[in-house]
């Protein structure tokens, strides 16, 4: 670790990848503030601009978008009681009860501070963690990554919505997708029919503008917004947390920080699930139970420590074992690999200054996240109220000038308009989108280790508990899969009770 500090450090600290970063946390910020603009929307459209970028500061960037989408929804949740994204559903709770009490610009502050210790801790997680995950990667083989791909598509029973069969369906359907173009073993086109352009296979970037961003616009065609009305002078107003206030959000920020991390790490958790649990331990460990929903700071501090805290915890699987911790990550996943980084010990050793040079770059994304958040508040307040009419032909323009940009092929175009179709549909039939991503990004993987490790031992399936990597990973699938059934029966239960 120690030797890649170094290099890391001289890689890092240059204009470009300084540039980059703030760029990538005001855009973050900006998104996330305006309600129905999402995270992964924003890194989808910006996607096709990092191709052109060197690893670096292609992923501070994208990291900037990442980590400072964690804390811009915050901004709308506590001024208009309007989350602008679904994890600062937490934050609402009791962000806007204080602005209400006129304490606005502290519920802001709070956000902020809580924001920041959660991001940086996480970044320190990974810091620490992720090359020591990685030495345990470096043991496994076709086999073992294989199992670890199925441990992976679980995560779809978590992002499936209402329904597990439906996200069951748009997942095959991404895994179909992912099967286009040249076999990885033989060679052999596959479901291309005669069409050249997709025998390298559909790019992912191409993929998600259509899926994501295209149908975002689409949604928001079929429907009338009305004017959002926002007084920002009262953000102004004076108003300071206390030093007694500030020790009490101490506690469940570091506890929440923890948790966020650890449910960060777990695939096909999400940010969402860390606020709300942290939430409810903040609350429950809490002298002033009373306060929670009425403008508690402690729960303000829980929420957001850990949903940024969940940042730093996705990259760790994503770069360790190249399963996504999120939707968002899976997507930086395809930015690593066009700059030839591919998950796994490798990384850390023979090109670990470049990984160093990312996850140290982290902690400084969270800082300019701090220092954007403490002076330019006021800016993504008025953002909020941006009208609908001006943002949605900018979205549209984005999305076809970062189709066409990929590979400046205007058959790109009409791939985004044939997944813009097929996403619209997928939603008219209350269909989770999200499965697909996940895949596509794992369906490649998954597919070339199942074939190989049966290869090396003429079909026999002994190869699968073989190690007891094999088995480990086998016991958490059906860990996971019985979870899965069980919630679903209860789910069942409480549905006939009503």
């Amino acid at each position: 670790m120690l030797e890649f500090i170094g290099p890391a450090l001289q890689q890092l600290f240059n204009f470009e990848n300084f540039l980059w970063m703030n760029l990538g946390v005001f855009i973050g910020s900006v998104f996330a503030a305006i309600p129905g603009l999402s995270v992964i929307l924003c890194i989808i459209l910006f996607l096709p601009f990092t191709y052109k970028m060197t690893a670096i500061p292609g992923m501070m960037f994208l990291l900037g978008i990442y980590c400072a989408g964690g804390y811009g929804g915050s901004v709308s949740a506590i001024l208009i009681n309007t989350p602008g994204t679904p994890h600062a559903a937490t934050t609402m709770l009791d962000g806007h009860p204080l602005s209400k009490k006129g304490r606005t610009k502290t519920a802001l502050r709070a956000a902020l501070y809580a924001s920041t210790f959660g991001g940086i801790f996480s970044a320190l997680s990974l810091l620490f963690l992720a090359p020591q995950v990685a030495k345990v990667a470096a043991q496994l083989g076709t086999a073992e990554y294989f199992l670890v791909c199925l441990f992976g598509l679980t995560i779809i029973a978590g992002i499936s919505g209402k329904s597990l069969v439906k996200g069951i369906i748009s997942a095959a359907l991404g895994l179909l997708v992912s099967c286009v173009g040249a076999d990885p073993l033989t060679g052999y086109d596959r479901f291309t029919f005669g069409n050249v352009r997709l025998y390298m296979g559909l790019d992912l970037a191409i993929c998600l503008i259509g899926l994501f961003a295209l149908v975002e616009i689409l949604g928001k065609a079929e429907g009338k917004v009305g004017p959002l009305k926002l007084d920002t002078s009262k953000i102004k107003t004076e108003d300071k947390i206390t030093k007694d206030e500030a020790k009490r959000m101490i506690l469940p920020a570091f506890v929440s920080s923890i948790i966020g991390v650890i449910i960060g790490i777990i695939p096909g958790t999400g940010a969402s699930m860390a606020s709300w649990f942290s939430y409810d331990r903040a609350k429950a460990m809490s002298k002033h139970k009373e306060e929670f929903g009425n403008g508690s700071l402690e729960g303000i501090a829980a929420a957001e420590s850990a949903n940024n805290a969940v940042t730093g915890a996705t990259l760790i699987p994503l770069l360790t074992l190249g399963i996504p911790g999120d939707g968002c990550v899976a997507i930086m996943l395809s930015a690593l690999m066009i700059n030839g980084l591919n998950p796994g010990l490798s990384l850390f050793t023979t090109q670990g200054d470049i990984m160093y040079a990312i996850m140290i770059g982290l902690i400084f994304v969270n800082l300019f996240m701090f220092l954007q958040g403490r002076y330019l508040t006021d800016l993504f307040a008025k953002i909020v109220s941006v009208p609908q009419e001006i943002l949605t032909p900018i979205i549209v323009m984005f999305c076809f000038a970062g189709a066409y940009s990929v590979n400046k092929s205007y058959f790109d175009v009409v791939v985004i308009l044939v997944f813009a179709a097929i996403a619209w549909i997928m939603k008219k039939l209350d269909m989770p989108t999200v499965p697909i991503l996940l895949g596509l990004v794992l369906g490649n993987m998954t597919e070339t280790n199942f074939r190989r490790a049966l290869l090396l031992t003429d079909g026999s399936f002994s190869i699968f508990v073989s190690s007891w990597y094999c088995i480990a990973f086998l016991v958490l699938i059906v860990g996971a899969v019985s979870m899965i059934v069980i919630n679903k029966m209860k789910e069942g239960k409480k549905g006939e009770a009503k």
